[in-house]
């Protein structure tokens, strides 16, 4: 029997978090609170460098010295480590309420030669509708701390468009082999996750082009189709390969069900046929051992942690979480820390932040970086203490 959602879950659900659950495991107890079990005792220094109005994603430059910061209100700002920052002008125009707005922003691999840069987004349609859409442009710098993006062109877009302002998903990375991987959520409606005349609620690989890779696990079967890698995906909010090449999905469960799933070349995860949570209106979901057709997570998690980031840890600087994976949570206030055994995984521990996290990542020094959520989300240096003699 599953627990019921914490008090904070429905704080969250008032500002569109739409956050996730998932079933108990030995990683999430079934008598864990929001905040997990117990929050384990912070073994790094934390530093604010800078706010801004409802971050949204982070990337670093090749310089080490200054990165790239999206605001869900449409706008790109170009940061240093000394806090200054500067708008990126060119930024497409986004559709902004709800979850909806500016997402995420991405490197290219061959950034230092080519200056491209990956951005994520909400963009309109025709009668009120809204779908998520993926970009590329050429950045361009200037003395001034600022620039501009060029040449902007539009590589791949939700189909359909639908109404509403909930689960876009729109994570972007690339794989070792120069790929493009975008999560797309599957805009709070259910059945497209399933639909492969749909990309909603969908894992996709393509080229850096957004041209079809000829060697996807549906090509042939129409153009929609040939883009999608996995299906049955609810809100998919995070992607990120580990050190072997493996591409790991996070995202946000119904009510109960928060999933880490080991992405896999043309599985179905099951939503909304089967989740490890259940309908917001308390209609229960099979979960996922009753139909083991369909790929089950590594992870899930009653109660919710609210995803919304992943990433796995390469640096020097925290050395024993080499490999580990860190998932940045929302209503769960936290940043928890992932290991793995194989193809298995277990929550090893959480870290209490003290305010919603909507994003993390490494930094070109090895520090981890955070992004708060919210009208005043502060960009935070997490640090090893000084080492004392």
């Amino acid at each position: 029997m599953r627990n019921s959602l914490p008090t904070i879950l429905a704080m969250a659900l008032l500002v569109a978090c739409s956050p996730g659950n998932g079933a108990p495991t030995a990683t999430a107890p079934a008598d864990a609170g929001a905040q997990g079990p117990q929050a384990a005792e912070q073994p790094f220094v934390v530093t604010e460098i800078a706010r801004f109005r409802e971050p949204w994603a982070m990337s670093f430059l090749p310089d080490g010295q200054h990165l790239l910061v999206t605001q869900k209100g449409g706008q790109l700002k170009l940061v240093g480590m000394d806090g200054k920052s500067a708008d990126i002008t060119g930024v497409p125009e986004v559709v902004y309420g709800g979850q909806g707005g500016l997402g995420d922003v991405v490197l290219h691999p061959d950034f230092s030669r080519n200056q491209l840069v990956y951005l994520s987004y909400a963009e309109g349609g025709e009668r009120d509708t809204r779908g998520a859409a993926v970009a590329r442009a050429r950045l361009v710098t200037d003395a001034k701390g600022g620039g501009k993006l060029t040449g902007l062109e539009v590589l791949w877009r939700q189909v359909p468009k639908v109404q509403g302002e909930g689960h876009y998903g729109h994570r972007i990375a690339f794989g070792p082999d120069g790929h493009l991987w975008i999560s797309s959520g599957e805009r709070q409606k259910f059945d497209p996750a399933q639909d492969m005349a749909s990309n909603l609620g969908k894992v996709l690989r393509l080229n850096d082009d957004g041209t079809i890779p000829a060697d996807n696990p549906f090509s042939g079967e129409g153009k929609v189709a040939s883009q999608v890698w996995s299906l049955g995906h609810r809100n998919p909010l995070g992607l990120a390969f580990n050190a072997s090449g493996e591409l790991w999905e996070i995202e946000m469960g119904p009510k109960g069900g928060d999933e880490l799933n080991l992405i896999e070349r043309g599985a179905n995860y099951g939503y909304p046929i089967v989740s490890n949570g259940d309908h917001y209106d308390g209609r229960p979901i099979p979960d996922h051992d009753t139909q083991p057709q369909f790929k089950a997570p590594a992870i899930s998690w009653t109660p919710v942690i609210s995803p919304s980031s992943l990433i796995f840890y390469s640096g020097e600087q925290f050395p024993a979480w080499k490999g580990n994976a860190f998932a940045s949570g929302l209503s769960s206030r936290s940043l928890v820390r992932i290991a793995f055994d194989g193809d298995s995984a277990r929550e090893a521990e959480r870290f209490d932040m003290g305010e919603r996290i909507r994003a993390v990542a490494q930094g070109p020094d090895g520090d981890l970086y955070l992004l708060e959520d919210g009208p005043k989300g502060r960009l935070l240096r997490l640090a090893p203490p000084a080492q004392t003699d």
